[in-house]
């Protein structure tokens, strides 16, 4: 609907669509940001509301759901529910700690480089709680402040997850907006991610890593467990290995098949849950798939329902546009200035404000820039823009990224406190320098 018409329909109250619209996603800004109530039931009611106040009608507001996003969400959440039982997870994290023979900052970078590795392929929140628990237990034996690994472990899993499609809930979402295929972020983003990721271990090594001490007896604490008894279902971890690699495959074949990666993630969960619940007692199998859909992320996936129904009723209204001709008329419609703009904003905002609605938003206005810029493929630098801006502009402060706030409550059950100040103390400036870093690689490649 063009913008003029949007403005001229009347709801309720002789309310205007666009003000109606432009309010419901204002307020769900400010009231997720205070954290007062649950995210997934503000997007929700928000959503509703619009279909009751007659913003959208029930069948837009189904068509605005993206499900190939949700699809691919739920699909990988199932396949690590189910593999995390075989205890591959706590098995890598200790392998990796005896590889540098206990030693505090070899055990910070292997721990940081696990979860950059992980956080590639499974998304960052799942990530985190796998391994900070295993990073509290080891550094408790070790007898070392778990502060810097946490502080770490949360910019490896925001690093390595804006490396891959599937890293990252943004870069699903711009993945799926864009028609942008598993090989496409792993070739032009994962070059840029691993210097990111060097650069950023090399001043937290400054700041604590040769400070970390311990004494010999923790250290051989730590190398007299055996990381073979961390296995608990051999069958189950053989199973989990083979489909995922399957499911992996099926992401960079995507092009080749033609098969969207939420049908290539739903299918492999299924397929799993076939092979681990084959033969098994029906009472077995309906505990068995009961507990792995119970682990599914249904807060985070009912967010997003509800945060794609009111994204599309501000398209639908006119906001977007007008958004979209005020960034070009600040940036004098010179592309590269657009992609900095985009790149810088970002990064900024998404260390205040949650980095998925920040993006679901920004999606439909980068999309309204085709025409300006000569078509739809022309538009493929403001993407890795936006997907390096908003995924590492995370890392800015506590409250950045869903994973920051993951680990600090993990963190403060076990008596380690983060606070806000002393967070963003460290990690904005190193928020900076991974932005710098990417401003540079935008320019010289693509620019």
């Amino acid at each position: 609907m063009p913008a003029a018409a949007a403005q001229s329909t009347h709801l309720l109250f002789g309310l205007s669509s666009l003000w109606v619209a432009t309010t419901v996603l204002i307020a769900a800004y400010v009231i997720i940001m205070t954290d007062r109530v649950n995210r997934a039931i503000v997007a929700l009611v928000g959503a509703g509301f619009l279909v009751l106040a007659g913003v959208l009608s029930q069948a837009e507001a189904v068509r605005a759901i993206d499900f190939n996003t949700l699809g691919l969400l739920l699909g990988m959440m199932l396949l690590v529910n189910i593999t995390r039982r075989s205890g591959l997870f706590q098995y890598v994290a200790i392998w990796s700690a005896k590889r540098v023979r206990a030693r505090p900052w070899g055990i910070l970078l292997m721990m940081s480089t696990m979860t950059a590795v992980f956080s590639a392929f499974l998304d960052n929140v799942t990530t985190v709680l796998l391994t900070v628990p295993i990073t509290l237990l080891i550094t408790d034996e070790l007898r070392v402040k778990p502060y810097p690994y946490l502080f770490a472990q949360i910019f490896a899993s925001n690093i390595g997850g804006t490396a891959t499609l599937i890293g990252d809930p943004p870069n699903i979402m711009i993945g799926s907006a864009a028609g942008l295929t598993f090989n496409d972020f792993v070739f032009q983003l994962t070059p840029i991610i691993i210097v990111v990721f060097v650069a950023t271990m090399l001043p937290l090594y400054l700041v604590w890593g040769r400070h970390l001490t311990t004494d010999e007896e923790h250290r051989l604490r730590i190398m007299a467990i055996d990381e073979n008894e961390a296995i608990t279902d051999a069958r189950l971890l053989k199973r989990s290995l083979a489909v995922l690699a399957l499911v992996i495959i099926g992401f960079v074949l995507q092009r080749r098949t033609g098969m969207k990666p939420a049908t290539v993630a739903i299918f492999g969960a299924a397929v799993l849950l076939l092979l681990d619940n084959f033969g098994r007692s029906a009472e077995e199998q309906s505990k068995n798939v009961h507990a792995a859909l119970c682990g599914a992320e249904w807060i985070t996936l009912m967010f997003f329902l509800g945060l794609f129904v009111i994204v599309h009723g501000v398209v639908k209204v006119g906001v977007i546009d007008m958004l979209a001709k005020a960034l070009l008329g600040a940036t004098g419609g010179h592309f590269g200035t657009t992609a900095m703009a985009i790149l810088w904003g970002s990064a900024l905002l998404s260390s205040i404000i949650d980095n998925i609605p920040y993006v679901a938003t920004m999606i439909p206005l980068i999309k309204a820039m085709a025409s300006t810029f000569g078509g739809e493929h022309a538009l493929l630098p403001l993407w890795w823009a936006l997907s390096l801006g908003a995924c590492l502009g995370g890392n800015g402060t506590l409250i950045g990224a869903s994973a920051n706030l993951v680990v600090a409550g993990l963190a403060e059950r076990s008596g380690t406190t983060f606070r806000f100040i002393e967070f963003m103390r460290v990690a904005f400036p190193l928020m900076l320098l991974s932005i710098v870093l990417s401003h540079v690689y935008l320019y010289l490649r693509y620019l």
